[in-house]
């Protein structure tokens, strides 16, 4: 065992004397140290129930001969970081939860670690540090919210979002608004819909590295603590065959979850996530292998926002291995990789069933023959950028229109409560990417107030920066190279013609191609002035097309 070196011994009678200073017996010092590192906090509703989660994990490890040893990893909710400068502090913890994971990890000589993780970024910053630290690691989150209810139908947190749109379009009056905001998020757990948390949690799945019902199981449900009692044990199994963290996220397994994201119709920041995680793992995963697994992928599954289906009803039709299990069928997986159960995803899934035709499509009568997301590229993304195609309505896959250009999401978000936004305009927000922000802000609340105000069918929306999970519609993110590093977006004047066709995985600005290299020519990216953390962030990380990781 790694903590053997640390325990054992006469020279390291300093070390157990801490130990002993922190109550352990000597039958709790002689045993395999498991770190469960939780995520509880009281100001992210997906993690407030975590406690509760890593009792149940405690209790696991310990019957399965361990000592369990909790120390925190932090979370930002994106919900309440939205749309001010706290936005700007989403995508840079998922590197803060990924460095200070490894520092506790090593610097203590932990055997194995179970994640207890939930939000947007501190599950990707998680796994992360699992893919650093290779030492046996399961994953079990904290589970989705269950979705709300207003006028008799099902809403989540797109819901509140677009009623205020509504609101400001005159559609709904303030007393309507505030049902909304009081029913919207009825209980804790991760946003209900499929949104970047939920994403992430059931990629999880797929990768291998989380029990079944991680992704889908309601935060609610008492079945979830009989989860994290389950991986308390596994753990230790895994621990007991040392099997790994790199030993099941391999490159087949990525294909693996890359896949499932495309069946499942997942948040548009897999697409920044899941290169970062394989990055760690010394795996490379660039966005043209996401358009190719995209282009034979049935998207099988139109969870909310796309659809009117929620996490909740994924669940009871048979989760994530019931999506496995039908891609299986044509032979879309690779069925040998080895899993945190200890058996292979062929194992695992044989006997999955889809049990709701309606909530996971048959790959015979899919949603669309292709993926849920779509890479586009052209002179304005000659690097690429990404659009949820299964939340894009069929009007506007095809789509043309004028250019209105902002230097940031607040500019955008007056303009268009203003009402200045008519149809046939294409919205343009950039120096909003990971340099730029810096951070990469999510723009939730522009494309939530465009669909609120009707505009969902006539109006598009590019920008530099990244969309939260509830986005729908034309909304095209990631636009890479970035303004602040000189990409063709920050060229872009108002009136432009941008034309965007996602069935041909092209954005184009239409200038002349004289133009083009005249104001390319001319162009000096602005600067902002920075301090603190996010000056450093500024300085290393990479471009969205990369996964914005730090260099």
């Amino acid at each position: 065992m790694k903590s053997d070196s640390i325990k054992f011994g006469p020279q390291n009678a300093p070390h157990r004397a801490l130990y002993h200073a922190l109550g352990f017996t000597e039958e709790e010092i002689s045993r395999p140290m498991v770190g469960i590192v939780s995520s509880f906090n009281e100001i992210v509703p997906g993690h407030m129930n975590i406690d509760k989660i890593v009792e149940a994990v405690r209790l696991g490890v310990a019957m399965a001969g361990g000592t369990p040893v909790v120390f925190p990893a932090i979370a930002v909710c994106d919900g309440i970081a939205m749309g001010h400068t706290g936005m700007k502090y989403s995508l840079v913890t998922r590197d803060l939860i990924a460095d200070s994971t490894e520092a506790m990890a090593l610097a203590h000589g932990f055997d194995a670690l179970v994640m207890v993780p939930n939000c947007d970024k501190n599950v990707p910053g998680l796994l992360m540090a699992a893919a650093r630290l290779n030492i046996p690691t399961v994953f079990v989150s904290g589970g989705p919210m269950l979705a709300g209810h207003v006028d008799g139908r099902k809403t989540s947190f797109s819901s509140i979002s677009e009623a205020v749109g509504e609101f400001n379009a005159g559609k709904i009056d303030l007393e309507k608004l505030h049902e909304y905001e009081c029913k919207t998020c009825p209980t804790c757990g991760s946003c209900s819909g499929m949104y970047t948390a939920n994403s992430m949690n059931c990629l999880t799945e797929a990768l291998g590295m989380g029990l079944r019902g991680n992704g889908t199981i309601p935060a609610v449900y008492s079945s979830r603590i009989e989860l994290a009692k389950r991986a308390g044990m596994a753990v230790m199994e895994l621990l007991k065959k040392d099997i790994k963290p790199r030993d099941i996220m391999t490159e087949a397994a990525f294909m693996n979850a890359l896949t499932v994201d495309m069946a499942l119709g997942c948040s548009t920041n897999s697409m920044l996530h899941l290169p970062a995680i394989a990055h760690e793992c010394g795996i490379e995963i660039n966005l043209d292998i996401a358009n190719e697994i995209s282009s034979k992928t049935p998207n099988l599954c139109h969870l909310a926002p796309a659809g009117r289906t929620y996490v909740e009803e994924l669940d009871e039709a048979g989760g994530v291995w019931a999506i496995m299990h039908e891609l299986s069928k044509k032979n879309l997986l690779n069925l040998d990789c080895m899993t945190v159960t200890g058996h292979t995803v062929g194992e695992n899934i044989k006997n999955a069933e889809n049990l709701n035709p309606e909530v996971i499509r048959p790959v015979e009568n899919p949603f669309s023959e292709t993926g849920g997301i779509a890479v586009l590229r052209g002179n304005l993304a000659p690097d690429g950028c990404v659009v949820k195609r299964s939340a894009v309505s069929p009007k506007m896959l095809k789509y043309s229109g004028r250019a209105r250009v902002f230097e940031c999401e607040e500019d955008a978000q007056a303009a268009i409560n203003r009402g200045d936004i008519k149809p046939g305009d294409v919205v343009v927000i950039r120096y909003e990417g990971p340099k730029g922000g810096p951070g990469m802000r999510e723009m939730l609340n522009p494309t939530s107030a465009i669909m609120g105000m009707g505009l969902g069918e006539s109006v598009a929306l590019i920008t530099d920066g990244r969309f939260s999970g509830a986005t729908r519609g034309a909304c095209v993110g990631h636009i890479s190279p970035e303004a602040a590093s000189g990409g063709p977006i920050g060229i872009v004047e108002e009136g432009d013609t941008i034309e965007i066709d996602i069935p041909a995985n092209k954005i184009t600005l239409k200038i002349s191609d004289e133009e083009f290299e005249k104001r390319m020519a001319a162009f000096v990216p602005k600067k902002k002035e920075l301090s603190g953390y996010l000056k450093r962030y500024a300085a290393l990380v990479s471009s969205g097309a990369k996964g914005a990781i730090l260099n």
